[in-house]
């Protein structure tokens, strides 16, 4: 071969390396551009079972098998795991329902059949663990930990439950994705996570690189799985912008394609809930070609963290919950910035029906109130603290036994602004501040009264009773 031959070629090459780089091609010498592989139980196949690369979405035939064409970003190829089969997580219960690419050209997934109903299941969302240090690991594992088993002791041995870590696992210290995965092996349960802002690698390139580290630990940051009769779908939701710690909320057009596809599978009238690090309902750029997918769709709960505070929208037809935060105001204190206690949603699915309460860390489920009885000149201001309202619940306000009109309010919890306000609060995070919130219920009264009582009903009919003795 003459020497301009090789250069040539080798000119080639190096273009061909190029865009490699760009397209996961390097896999793609390994293991061709189509994958192929058989979904079973161990025995038998599993039919109509939905598999994705993230960007085609295919079915298993009568004989559990598929064929799937890569696409040129292609990583993984994950599993839709079916209603009625148990989620297949590694030795510390951590999702992987999902194979890395690699030299296969067969990627097969066995499953296990539930031995009793999904209709009936619960799960629980952990927005925010958010540990920066060892010493925000020992508080997590000391209080949030004992707390969900707690929770999952009285729910039953029986109970199928799983859990969504809707993001800010840790923060910033990625090697603490061991300790975040530590407490999910202690509370025993299946657990899926979103990535958040602050699990992302920076100043290592753009968005395409910022979740390196994440699926080094959890694999795809976007995919969906079922139970019973919920479909339950993960998104990214956090765009790096490529400088420093700067970066958006906002859902690429490559997972809304895929979740457009996705949904193909699903019934309109199957309950499908969405989880998310940012909030889509104010904090994504891009939201109205989310809900334009869900158009049609009857029952659509998405859950989202990033706020460190707890609130309630129904938007477009789709109800989001916005979780306080389980570190709360970064383990600073026992509430987060709008008064709500650190702690995390539990929920309960029976078909395709959707109930929940938020759980305060060491509190008791009925605790979903405060009251804060404030002296003024003459009389007093009773502000209660309903931090998981929502427009179907009623709060009543009685004084000495007799009902008094309340009136919401926007405004700042007492308790957060004694706790985090001012430039000296709170110690050791002095950045953390107060947050303005509407689920306040403001009175008057006059200072002769002895006890107040509020009497706070969700929408389900509970009623939930906070009571105060005046000048105790």
């Amino acid at each position: 071969m003459n020497r301009r031959i090789f250069l040539e070629r080798f000119g080639l090459l190096a273009t061909g390396m190029v865009v490699s780089l760009k397209s996961n091609a390097f896999n793609q010498l390994k293991h061709g551009n189509v994958i192929t592989g058989q979904v079973t139980d161990g025995k038998n196949p599993i039919a109509n079972a939905v598999v994705s690369d993230g960007f085609a979405v295919v079915k298993t035939d009568a004989n559990g098998r598929y064929a799937i064409t890569l696409g040129e970003k292609s990583e993984f190829v994950f599993l839709s795991t079916p209603s009625g089969y148990d989620f297949k997580t590694d030795v510390g219960s951590i999702n992987r329902q999902y194979e890395t690419l690699g030299a296969r050209n067969e990627l097969n997934f066995t499953l296990k059949k539930l031995k009793q109903d999904d209709n009936k299941h619960h799960f629980i969302i952990w927005a925010d663990p958010q540990v920066k240090n060892k010493k925000d690991v020992a508080q997590m594992m000391e209080t949030s930990v004992p707390d969900v088993k707690r929770l999952l002791k009285e729910l039953g041995s029986k109970a199928l439950v799983h859990g969504i870590g809707v993001g800010d696992l840790v923060w910033d210290a990625l090697p603490l994705f061991d300790d975040y995965n530590k407490a999910v092996e202690q509370m025993g349960i299946p657990f899926f996570q979103c990535l958040g802002n602050h699990d992302m690698d920076y100043r290592q390139g753009g968005d395409e690189t910022s979740d390196r580290t994440f699926k080094k630990y959890y694999g795809p940051t976007y995919y969906s799985f079922n139970r019973g009769k919920a479909h339950y779908i993960v998104l990214d939701d956090v765009r790096y912008l490529g400088e420093d710690r700067k970066y958006d909320g906002y859902i690429t057009e490559e997972q809304l394609a895929w979740m457009e596809k996705d949904l193909q599978h699903i019934s309109k009238d199957a309950l499908v809930i969405i989880n998310a690090h940012i909030p889509i309902h104010n904090g994504v750029k891009n939201n109205s070609a989310f809900y334009a997918l869900l158009k049609g769709f009857k029952n659509v709960h998405v859950m989202s963290g990033h706020t460190h505070y707890n609130v309630n929208v129904i938007k477009e037809g789709v109800f989001e919950h916005n979780h306080g935060a389980v570190c709360g105001a970064w383990w600073t204190g026992p509430i987060c910035s709008d008064g709500t206690p650190r702690g995390y949603g539990v929920y309960e699915v029976t078909g395709n029906q959707l109930k929940w309460y938020y759980k305060g860390t060491d509190m008791d489920r009925k605790y979903q109130l405060t009251i804060d009885i404030e002296p003024l000149t003459g009389n007093n201001r009773i502000i209660a603290n309903v931090w998981n309202y929502d427009p179907e619940w009623k709060v009543e306000c009685f004084l000495d036994g007799q009902p008094i009109a309340l009136e919401m309010m926007k405004g700042y919890d007492p308790e957060s602004v004694r706790l985090y306000k001012g430039d000296k609060l709170p110690q050791g995070r002095t950045f953390a501040e107060p947050t303005r919130t509407e689920h306040l219920f403001m009175a008057h009264c006059s200072s002769s009264v002895k006890v107040v009582k509020v009497v706070a009903t969700d929408r389900f009919g509970e009623k939930f009773t906070a009571e105060k003795k005046v000048n105790s």
